[in-house]
C-alpha cells in the first residue's frame, strides 16, 4: 500500500525548519543543496515544494504572519478601551519577543540579500505590514497614521536586541507608548 502524505503539513514542517537554519546561518549565505542537506530531503524534493530560495522566504512569512496574527486575534479583547486593547498587543509582543527578534533580522538579512543581488522587491514584507496595519486599525479604530507609529515603535523594539536592552527595559518603553497613546486618566 502508498505510503499517505500529508503534502502540506509536510510542506509546514520543512518551513519550519528553515527558519531556523536561515537565522542560524542567514538568507544570503546558504543555498538550497544546504537547505536540502540540512533538512534530510533531496534537492528534487525540496525543489518540489519550493521552487526557490527566495519561494521558502516569502512562504516563510506568510506561514508566520498569519499563524502569529490569527493568534494575536484569538486571544484579544474585543469589548476593551483603547488602552487595554493597546496594553495587550504589547502583552503580546513581549511575549513573543525572541521569536520575533529572530523573524525581524531574517527579514533584514533578505532585503540586504535583495539589494546586493540587484533584486530590490520586497513585495511580500510591504503586503504583510498593509494587512496588519487594516486589522489594526479596524481592531483599535484608530486613524491609519496612528497605527504607523505602533508598528515602527513595535519595530524599534525589535531593534532594541542590537543595543542589549533588557526585557525589563523594553516593557518599561512599551508601557511608556501606551501611556502616550492612551492615557490613563
Amino acid at each position: 500500500m502508498p505510503k499517505i502524505v500529508d503534502r502540506d503539513r509536510y510542506r509546514r514542517e520543512l518551513l519550519a525548519q528553515c527558519l531556523s537554519l536561515f537565522a542560524e546561518q542567514g538568507f544570503g549565505t546558504v543555498t538550497m543543496r544546504q537547505i536540502a542537506r540540512s533538512l534530510q530531503v533531496s534537492t528534487g524534493t525540496l525543489y518540489h515544494y519550493f521552487p526557490s530560495k527566495a519561494a521558502i522566504f516569502v512562504q516563510l512569512v506568510e506561514e508566520y504572519c498569519s499563524k502569529d496574527v490569527a493568534a494575536f486575534f484569538a486571544q484579544a479583547p474585543v469589548q476593551a478601551t483603547l488602552r487595554e486593547k493597546l496594553l495587550n498587543i504589547m502583552a503580546f509582543c513581549l511575549k513573543n519577543y525572541g521569536s520575533y527578534q529572530q523573524q525581524f533580522l531574517i527579514w533584514v538579512d533578505f532585503y540586504q540579500h535583495c539589494q546586493q543581488a540587484g533584486h530590490p522587491d520586497v513585495t511580500v514584507l510591504r503586503q504583510f505590514w498593509q494587512r496588519t496595519q487594516q486589522q489594526l486599525v479596524t481592531y483599535l479604530q484608530l486613524p491609519l497614521v496612528q497605527v504607523d507609529c505602533l508598528l515602527v515603535f513595535l519595530d524599534g523594539l525589535l531593534l532594541q536586541c542590537l543595543y542589549g536592552r533588557s526585557e525589563a527595559e523594553i516593557a518599561q518603553q512599551a508601557a511608556a507608548f501606551v501611556e502616550l497613546l492612551a492615557p490613563d486618566h
